[in-house]
């Protein structure tokens, strides 16, 4: 029997719920948090740092979260990082309910909200090949799930009910995510436990950071992998950057209109997450990725050129659903070949690697839109991203990937590997 018809074990299920739960929570508390800050200050600066305070742990603390995570028992920091969350939410539910929220809380909540949401993804990236046996096939059909329910929990279902809850008074959101926070906490603690990775040495933290980053920085194959979020984000934070000013001046569309674009993209992602199995069998997991890749550079480029709004609508669903099968094939195949006393580091060295070029793009874009015009950041964010596609080609190709998994399970007989 291979790996594809075999069952996701029982315990993925209440994984998979935990993480449904939390997604709808954290997609609540996206659209709560910036409606929140809007009704203390109309100041853009101050906007933008109750925004920024939630990426700087992955830029300060990314790789050393990953060393931790990779120390310690990685289903007890799943359900502590939600624990935390939940309680820490209890302040500013307490600050709103007395009339002392204030903007320097909010910030400091979401950076530590942050904080939490780093180990606790790093923990489950490091968990999820342990509780699959490390399959290939296993885990891209859970990372599709997983890419799925949060899209559609973060994506469609929590903006529009954090906006809701919001009307019923500014606690509410708030209590709501604190509420998804616990109950991903119970359903992670039932989870099985698994053994801890056995480290090599007993080595300081720092070098163990370097070594995790190290590893991927030494083999082409993770580092194509990183590479593509990295540049992938320069790009897409570009796109983001300018798209609803591109959308009201170029397209002529509406607040109304902007939604359905976003929407249109999300639906492309939940299309991709679900057909990414497929795409890795037909076309191998390495020429899957490079197919994908292109898709994304040529679908901004179409955005670029859109002459309309349902061209652009096409467009965005069209880079939402390779982005979509992309997320599900990349993590599904780091987590099959790194050792499990790395993955932690590993997978948050590339988390941190594509956090720190977002800001890059959000800057090129508003540089490049006020020297020449609108269109200009989406036609170099399709540049990038095609050649960030010749270059990762070789890297990420489809031998690399077959004599990688080889590598990770030599006890597997080859013609048992679909890739």
């Amino acid at each position: 029997m291979t790996a594809d018809v075999r069952k996701l074990p029982a315990g993925f299920g209440r994984l998979w719920t935990a993480q449904t739960v939390s997604s709808l929570g954290d997609g609540v508390t996206h659209a709560a948090f910036p409606l929140l800050a809007l009704t203390l200050t109309r100041d853009p600066m101050a906007l933008a740092v109750v925004t920024a305070a939630g990426t700087l742990p992955w830029l300060l603390f990314g790789v050393i979260g990953g060393a931790l995570v990779d120390r310690w028992d990685r289903r007890r920091t799943m359900w502590v990082a939600d624990v935390a969350r939940a309680v820490l939410l209890a302040i500013p539910v307490g600050a709103a309910a007395f009339g002392v929220l204030s903007i320097p809380l909010l910030a400091a909540v979401a950076f530590l909200l942050g904080l939490g949401g780093l180990f606790f993804d790093t923990a489950a990236t490091a968990y999820l090949p342990d509780l699959l046996g490390r399959e290939p096939a296993l885990l891209e059909r859970a990372n599709s799930r997983l890419r799925g329910a949060q899209t559609a929990m973060a994506g469609f279902a929590g903006p529009p009910a954090g906006s809701a809850l919001l009307s019923l008074g500014r606690a509410a959101p708030l209590l709501a995510d604190a509420v998804s926070f616990a109950l991903s906490a119970l359903l992670v603690r039932s989870l099985p436990a698994m053994p801890r990775p056995v480290t090599q040495a007993r080595e300081s933290l720092l070098r163990q950071a370097r070594a995790g980053a190290s590893y991927v920085f030494r083999d082409q194959l993770l580092l194509g992998l990183a590479l593509r979020p990295a540049i992938g984000n320069i790009a897409f934070t570009a796109v983001g950057t300018v798209l609803a000013l591109f959308a009201h001046d170029r397209l002529g569309i509406a607040t109304y209109g902007f939604g359905l674009l976003l929407t249109a993209e999300a639906t492309g992602g939940l299309i991709g997450a679900a057909i990414a199995s497929f795409l890795g069998r037909r076309l191998g997991t390495g020429t899957a990725l490079t197919c994908t890749a292109a898709v994304e550079g040529l679908a901004v480029l179409g955005l670029a050129a859109a002459p309309n709004p349902y061209v652009a609508g096409l467009a965005l669903a069209a880079c939402g659903a390779a982005m979509g099968a992309t997320m599900v094939l990349a993590p599904s195949l780091r987590q099959a070949i790194v050792p499990a006393h790395l993955i932690g580091r590993v997978a948050s060295t590339s988390r941190m690697l594509a956090m720190c070029a977002a800001p890059v793009g959000a800057f090129l874009a508003g540089w490049l839109a006020a020297t020449f015009d609108v269109r200009t950041p989406l036609y170099v964010a399709a540049g990038l991203l095609l050649a960030m596609t010749a270059v990762t080609a070789t890297m990420t190709s489809n031998r690399r990937v077959e004599a990688a998994l080889c590598a990770a399970a030599p006890a597997q007989p080859s013609s048992s590997l679909k890739i």
